[in-house]
């Protein structure tokens, strides 16, 4: 039986990507020998290093004074590098979700937060619009997408201090503005390579300007200079970013991506929308189209187990929400076909009709 891949991350990967990293798993670059073998500092593997930092800057069109860096440990790790390497006095963080909250309660480690705006108390419905900034802030820091409530903002903020973006699960579905930006860091596992590999975007001249010093492996300089190889990368995480970022280039880069996320995500949320059985479960207009939550309507909520079962032996995978928010979530990134969603869209209309 064939299987759809919904699951938030680490997700699903394009059938290109999977079969040249499973390729090279055999034999890399024709060295006879695998990608989980070859030395980092080979001249083979360096042109892959050298390859995907190209194509990130290509893709999302970063310009000059930037520099693009693969790092381990996550983003969650960035939490700490970002007030680590830009934290001199305050800085400002908008709360939409568990990712920015952690984010906050590390930036707290060095200094002052203040958090602008927050959407805790309505668990995180919706994006706060109405906040201010402070002038003298070191940065401003936001989540762009919150994969467990299923709210995105897919738009660049302006604002005159310097900002920063976790990008993690929303990465490359659309065009960025990177010069607005001073940091964009991403988890790989949604929407580049599998678990294993940080992506981080950072503007050269925001650093240097505090005062403390910073451990060799936590400054973002260290990385820089040495073109994200001062210690092992993760090797084959790198590989089939490259293969991603590749097939990304062939189907027209991120304006042509974008229209096609959009177009999968709307075929899910109408259906959402019009079927008497299930609901949205945040504001319409903050609706991320990368990890679409909803739940069963109030006067249907026994037959959630049922769905679950039902959507499970029809192939879906990875639907279930998130444990702290529970219902369901649909997936929907990059490498997500559209007749995966029309699948997941069918099991709701039968759904539908047998209840």
């Amino acid at each position: 039986m064939k299987k759809y891949n919904f699951y938030a991350g680490p997700s699903i990967l394009s059938e290109f990507t999977i079969k040249k990293t499973a390729a090279a798993v055999e034999n890399f670059a024709d060295t006879g020998l695998s990608i989980l073998e070859i030395s980092h500092r080979s001249k083979e593997f360096v042109a892959v290093s050298d390859e995907a930092r190209a194509m990130i800057k290509e893709l999302l069109d970063v310009p000059s004074g930037y520099e693009v860096v693969f790092l381990g440990g996550g983003a969650s790790l960035q939490f700490c590098m970002v007030p680590y390497n830009l934290l001199a006095k305050k800085a400002a963080y908008l709360d939409t979700g568990t990712w920015a909250s952690n984010a906050i309660k590390e930036a707290k480690l060095f200094g002052e937060v203040d958090v602008v705006a927050s959407s805790k108390e309505a668990n995180y419905t919706y994006i706060p619009k109405e906040y201010t900034i402070p002038e003298k802030v070191d940065y401003f820091h936001f989540t762009s997408n919150n994969t467990i409530y299923g709210t995105e903002m897919r738009y660049d903020p302006d604002v005159k201090q310097r900002m920063v973006c976790d990008m993690s699960s929303d990465i490359f579905s659309r065009p960025v503005d990177v010069s607005k930006y001073d940091i964009i860091y991403a988890g790989a596992q949604k929407n580049l390579a599998p678990a294993g590999v940080t992506l981080i975007i950072v503007r050269e001249d925001a650093l240097g300007h505090v005062e403390r010093a910073i451990p060799t492996m936590l400054d973002y300089r260290t990385h820089i200079k040495k073109e994200s190889m001062f210690n092992t990368p993760p090797v084959l995480s790198i590989y089939a970013a490259l293969q991603t970022l590749k097939w990304y280039k062939e189907q027209g880069g991120m304006k042509a991506i974008e229209k096609i996320n959009l177009d999968k995500a709307a075929v899910l949320y109408d259906e959402i929308d019009r079927n008497k059985l299930f609901k949205g479960t945040v504001a319409v207009e903050d609706r991320s189209i990368m990890n679409v939550c909803f739940i069963m309507n109030d006067e249907y909520k026994e037959l959630e187990a049922g769905f679950a079962s039902f959507a499970a032996a029809a192939g879906m995978v990875g639907i279930k929400g998130h444990r702290s928010v529970g219902g369901f979530r649909a997936s929907l990134y990059n490498a997500m076909p559209k007749s995966s969603v029309e699948a997941l869209v069918a099991c709701m209309k039968e759904f539908e009709k047998q209840h």
